[in-house]
């Protein structure tokens, strides 16, 4: 029996079964244990060079070696692996169900994409694949019960590719490493074909001139030799993918270029030996040159594409300062992920929060800019909250963390950003479905067109050949599959910068196409910030009740009411605070309508309301005739619960102050065919007003949160083809932000905004909104736009090759060149006027 107790690896630190280590003594005596004879290697390196202080200066695993191996698969089933890089997705019906974002190296075209999404899909117990284009990051979902991950890294490795754990601070030097590959490849090609140019220099001059056979002969040959390694070298990335492509039933563009150089080279070969016609070594080695140059540049194009997401998770501290319980002045550095909730921490001026909680320091001023896009710092005093991404501008501060670092705001933008991109817009599923059959259909047209050459046009099979060869390598699915993916990753970039936070990237589409948009008025389209205008007396009281009721809401309308009684409560020659203190119970506060408490006055328990006169009507407290205008109103009233006498008394009005921009922001929307509705819980003057002055001909007032959401619900029922948009402030919108088609919010950075949608405009501001709009038009017009390149491409070149109008040399560069086209195009995006 083995033996399953836990131990670390002594180098990685890395948690295994006992029985899976291998057990060392060190000159000392000590027991060592080791997960590979890498780690190994390592610590016994550093053993020698006096570096064992290493080991002190660990504060968490070190991310395992890249296995290569099978034999190293059971890596990925350890309990340090899991702990590290698997997040559980537990639910009722699936309790082992788990997400682990890998790397995929070996990918280098969207046909890797596909192919690799295609065949983890097939596997059982898989249940979701999303692989971006841009880094290769793959999110698995899938149920550990059914499959362990070590199997889903060898069903990866079976194709001919690699997975290693998600990592972005070593995905850098795994990027350069592939940018390395690729560019030594690059070299060889380069080589070989400027070499290969001179002797073809002199094969052009001896065919014009005339030439020794011999001479010839030789020639043919320097070619052949120069040929090959630019062929089988450089060239390998692309037989290799066409290799595990037909093992999996899979034709791509790789096959296109590998069938076309290895024809062209084989026909050379046979060519040189028979003296039967004429070679085209330089032609192989230029079609490889081209192709893999274009290629480069594609992994460079997409690494700068996707830039500004990876930069992201650069931004929290990798290390935080945190203070020792039992003595507070000694600090211990930690990573953000070892932080625990209660624990206090120190930042140093100049440096980012890295975990949310609750200043202890007196007073400190923040840049606030990487979440709310505020350029002026704020103040915030103790006991206010600091979130992740904010940076201390004033001296040394302390602070207590309130959430882990995985639950932390910044972290949760980071991690909305890095896997919007794994949910495709529906036009890339259109575009991914054309290319599958396409590369099949360029091979059945080559084909068909060199056996009409032969048997119909009679010319000789070496031109019938290489018309065929031409026809195969012009022909580009890879555009189109970069089409979408491509200008995606731009704009999901371009959305972040401009303070628009996307949780799916399929959501720029859907905006994109967008007919109705329904804002929600208080705190959306107006400032949230009401005003009291007039206050309305009906009986004698204590203004400290009604102060001590309304501190227990957080609604605009209360918080206006608390910031008028403060103000008051400072004018007057003694304070408020002098009043007797009410302490309330049994808060309740009703969506729309108001709020209630109870309050002990007199040894008589009391109940306060306050709200809406809807709301006051309905517990029986008699309204006077009362002309309110166009203002926010609330009533406030007391019942005496043993008698239940209701009684009224104080009516206050209030107003708020449409947003800087919000005319502007209609008025945008309508120039660009969309329509507006107002949803508002309040009175119908004050919606009525808003209305008239934003231009919205569709307004609708005194609706509750449910009522807004039957109201979406009716207009989809009656309109099923349009897509509709509603904005909210997040919180008490949640149901109508969940019946619409894209749900977004106005969030100023709060968590419950980006939980309860799919676009969050993080400063607030409707310029920001509008952006979005107009950038995700944008956005959707150049995936159409590079659709439409590539169709056109392939619809002009693949005749004209056919015809025999363009020979092979010229395809591969025109190939090269449609992609590239389709990635600059794309990249206009950062450039635009948004």
């Amino acid at each position: 029996m083995s033996d399953s107790t836990q131990c670390k690896c002594s180098h990685c630190q890395l948690l295994y079964n006992k029985s899976q280590l291998k057990e060392v003594s060190n000159p000392q005596g000590e027991r060592l244990y080791f997960c590979c004879n890498g780690c190994e290697s390592v610590y016994f390196l550093l053993h020698q060079a006096h570096l064992d202080s290493f080991y002190d200066k660990l504060n968490t695993p070190l991310s395992p070696p890249i296995a290569q191996e099978n034999q190293d698969l059971a890596r990925f089933d350890t309990a340090g692996f899991h702990q590290k890089y698997v997040t559980s997705l537990a639910d009722k019906n699936t309790p082992t169900l788990c997400e682990v974002h890998l790397i995929l190296s070996g990918i280098h075209c969207a046909a890797c994409i596909w192919l690799n999404e295609n065949i983890l899909l097939q596997q059982e117990g898989i249940q979701q694949v999303h692989i971006n284009y841009t880094n290769n990051k793959a999110t698995i979902v899938w149920d550990h019960s059914k499959l362990a991950l070590s199997e889903i890294i060898a069903l990866i490795r079976s194709i001919g590719y690699d997975a290693y754990p998600y990592d972005a601070r070593l995905q850098e030097s795994q990027d350069k490493k592939q940018m390395n590959e690729y560019y030594i490849r690059v070299i060889v090609a380069l080589f070989c074909t400027m070499n290969i140019m001179w002797v073809a220099i002199a094969q052009y001059s001896g065919y014009f001139l005339g030439i020794d056979e011999n001479a010839k002969d030789i020639l043919n040959l320097a070619s052949f030799i120069l040929c090959t390694p630019a062929l089988f070298y450089s060239g390998f990335v692309f037989f290799r993918s066409s290799y595990y492509g037909l093992k999996n039933g899979f034709i791509g563009m790789d096959l296109l270029v590998a069938v076309g150089s290895t024809l062209t080279y084989c026909y050379s070969i046979y060519a040189a030996i028979t003296h039967s016609g004429e070679t085209y070594f330089e032609s192989v080695s230029m079609i490889i040159t081209f192709v893999l140059i274009g290629k480069f540049l594609e992994v460079r194009a997409r690494k700068n594409a996707g830039d500004s997401l990876d930069k992201l998770t650069h931004f929290l501290p990798t290390s935080v300062q945190v203070c020792e319980q039992d003595n507070p002045n000694q600090v211990r550095t930690k990573s953000p992920e070892e932080v625990q909730v209660g624990d206090v921490l120190l930042v140093l001026a100049g440096e980012k929060i890295a975990i949310d909680g609750v200043l202890l320091s007196q007073n400190a001023l923040f840049d606030t800019k990487a979440i709310s896009g505020e350029s002026l710092p704020i103040e915030q005093k103790s006991g206010d909250e600091v979130l992740s991404g904010y940076v201390n501008l004033h001296h040394q501060i302390y602070y207590r963390a309130t959430k882990a670092f995985s639950q932390s705001l910044m972290s949760h933008i980071i991690s909305i950003v890095s896997s919007s991109l794994s949910y495709r817009p529906h036009i890339q599923n259109l575009a991914n479905s054309i290319s599958q059959y396409f590369s099949r259909t360029i091979l059945t047209i080559a084909l068909l067109g060199f056996l009409s050459w032969i048997f119909i046009g009679e010319v000789s099979i070496e031109r019938a050949l290489m018309i065929s060869i031409s026809v195969i390598i012009i022909a580009c699915p890879c555009a189109l599959a970069l089409a979408t993916p491509i200008a995606t990753v731009v704009g999901i970039g371009e959305s972040y910068k401009h303070n628009v936070l996307f949780k799916q990237a399929q959501f720029l589409e859907t905006l994109a196409k967008s007919h109705l948009v329904v804002f929600d008025k208080t705190g959306t389209l107006t400032q949230g910030e009401p005003k009291v205008q007039k206050t309305h007396l009906y009986a004698q009281y204590d203004r400290s009740l009604l102060l001590a009721f309304v501190r227990l809401s957080k609604h605009p309308v209360a918080e206006g009411i608390k910031e008028y009684l403060d103000e008051q409560c400072a004018q007057e020659s003694h304070n408020c605070e002098s009043h007797t203190e009410y302490t309330l119970s049994d808060f309740t506060q009703f969506d729309a309508q108001g709020i209630q408490a109870q309050v002990i006055i007199n040894g008589q328990t009391k109940t306060l309301f306050g709200g809406n006169l809807t709301f006051l009507s309905s517990q029986d407290i008699a309204l006077p005739k009362l002309d309110l205008g166009d203002c926010m109103v609330f009533g406030f009233g007391i019942k005496d619960t043993d008698s239940q006498k209701s009684e009224l008394l104080e009516i206050i009005t209030l107003k708020d102050k449409l947003k800087d921009d919000a005319k502007m922001l209609i008025e945008s929307l309508h120039s660009q065919g969309i329509k507006t509705a107002l949803l508002s819980g309040d009175r119908q003057e004050s919606v009525a007003e808003i209305a008239q002055m934003l231009d919205i001909k569709d307004y609708y007032f005194a609706l509750s949160p449910l009522q807004k959401n039957e109201w979406i619900q009716s207009y989809k029922a009656a309109h099923p083809d349009e897509i509709v948009v509603m904005v909210g402030d997040g919180i008490n919108d949640a149901p109508a932000l969940s019946q619409s088609d894209i749900a977004i919010s106005m969030g100023a950075g709060s968590d419950i905004a980006i939980l309860s949608s799919d676009v969050v405009i993080l400063d607030d501001q409707l310029s920001t909104l509008n952006r979005a709009f107009i950038l995700a038009r944008k956005t959707f017009s150049t995936i159409k736009q590079n659709i439409l390149l590539s169709i056109i491409y392939n619809a002009l070149t693949i005749p004209l090759a056919l015809c025999g109008l363009i020979i092979p040399l010229i395809a591969a560069l025109s190939m090269s060149l449609s992609s590239l086209i389709v990635v600059l195009n794309s990249l206009r995006l950062k450039r635009a006027d948004i």
